[in-house]
């Protein structure tokens, strides 16, 4: 499908669009459908687990530049299994010269005993940057669910600081038709939320890992609460867990949300945790 431009003016737009179904098969969970248009794409399935089916979600261009709009609808029909990941970080890059914003919408419906885990690497959100990320997740009543969200301000490695443009994130979970989580963070770089004690406290990297399902008890929570470092809080509230980090370390976030992905996942889904093998190569 060709690009929709209206040039480098404000109306400008590069859509693309995945449309995947995981549908359980005799053996195992297979990708029963996909549409696809413009640069978004998967690898083909790997089985690591036996049933459970792991994806690699590709974007090409490797980032998002003005006017790109990625949309993902991922559904995982009844007790179908499925693991999403990419191969690298995201990148959200500079706003052009008209402010034309760039962004993604994720929507993950999951049918009754459907398992789903959504995690993907971190996404760098570059200097100037105008960005949208949405993350929008539907659960029948009894489907599972583990997945975070990682995200970098600027590239503080290399001394390029967050100090312009703007991030807005938006986070929802909907159970049985109920919305039990509902989190907006909108973030201009200069804004008092940004260095305040009450927003970000002038940090640069943040993350959040959410579960939903069994096994969120207070054994869980007080072993992660004992295993995660400086920098992490644990809650449970409404059948959803959430694990944060706040700090300036993206590598000590990455590590963190795998110890605590090693915990909750054998809680929630039954099975010990197989890390992507992506994320080492």
């Amino acid at each position: 499908m060709p690009r929709s431009s209206a040039g480098y003016g404000p109306a400008r737009q590069w859509p693309a669009h995945l449309s995947l179904q995981l549908a359980e098969g005799p053996t195992r969970t297979q990708v029963k459908d996909m549409a696809f248009s413009g640069p978004l794409r998967i690898q083909r399935p790997f089985y690591p687990e036996g049933k459970l089916c792991h994806l690699y979600l590709l974007h090409p261009p490797g980032g998002l530049v003005s006017g790109d709009r990625l949309s993902i609808e991922i559904q995982v029909q009844a007790h179908s299994q499925g693991l999403l990941t990419t191969p690298s970080a995201g990148k959200v890059y500079r706003q052009d010269s008209a402010g034309v914003a760039q962004g993604q919408r994720v929507q993950l419906r999951l049918e009754e005993g459907a398992e789903l885990e959504w995690l993907p690497q971190e996404t760098i959100v570059y200097r100037g940057a105008n960005a949208g990320l949405d993350l929008h997740i539907e659960l029948a009543d009894n489907a599972r669910f583990i997945g975070w969200e990682l995200v970098c301000l600027g590239r503080p490695a290399g001394e390029q600081w967050f100090d312009a443009g703007s991030l807005t994130q938006r986070l929802q979970l909907w159970r049985a038709g109920r919305l039990v989580l509902n989190e907006r963070l909108h973030l201009n770089a200069v804004d008092a939320v940004h260095q305040s004690r009450a927003g970000l406290h002038g940090s640069c990297v943040f993350g959040t890992l959410v579960a939903a399902g069994p096994g969120l008890n207070d054994e869980l929570i007080t072993a992660l609460r004992e295993t995660l470092a400086a920098g992490f809080s644990v809650t449970e509230r409404l059948g959803v867990l959430l694990v944060r980090y706040l700090g300036n370390d993206m590598t000590a976030c990455r590590d963190g949300m795998w110890r605590a992905w090693e915990l909750v996942r054998p809680a929630v889904l039954g099975r010990p945790a197989c890390f992507p093998r992506i994320w080492f190569t």
